[in-house]
């Protein structure tokens, strides 16, 4: 339970940095699907799985939070980084990682999609 508050602390940190009320829950739910255990994270099964009553608005407010709301990314990014950055001093025994491994595409009939590095 502390964990979850923990994350709602953080989305709410993040939704700061998003300009605008309405973007809010949107941003919550997706970063919700993004933790979901399924194997398809785009937009369509993400909706299906946290509204399933309602799936193709949860779609629809989904797919405009993604792909055509007007927020900015490097303003979120500066939200992440002033909150880790205090977190990464050398004195609190945490560590960043860095790692450019990347995932395995799945589809093969899309465009575009093709396997990609992953070392």
């Amino acid at each position: 339970m502390a964990n979850l508050a923990e994350l709602d602390m953080y989305l709410e940190r993040l939704c700061g940095a998003l300009g605008h009320m309405d973007r809010r829950a949107s941003l919550k739910d997706y970063c919700q699907g993004l933790m979901l255990p399924i194997a398809r994270k785009s937009v369509e099964p993400l909706a299906a799985h946290i509204n399933p009553t309602q799936v193709r608005a949860k779609h629809q407010s989904l797919h405009h939070f993604v792909a055509k709301s007007a927020w900015s990314d490097s303003a979120v990014l500066a939200s992440v980084c002033d909150h880790v950055k205090p977190l990464l001093a050398t004195d609190t025994g945490h560590y960043w990682i860095i790692d450019d491994t990347g995932f395995p595409k799945k589809g093969k009939h899309s465009v575009g999609v093709a396997r990609q590095y992953c070392g």
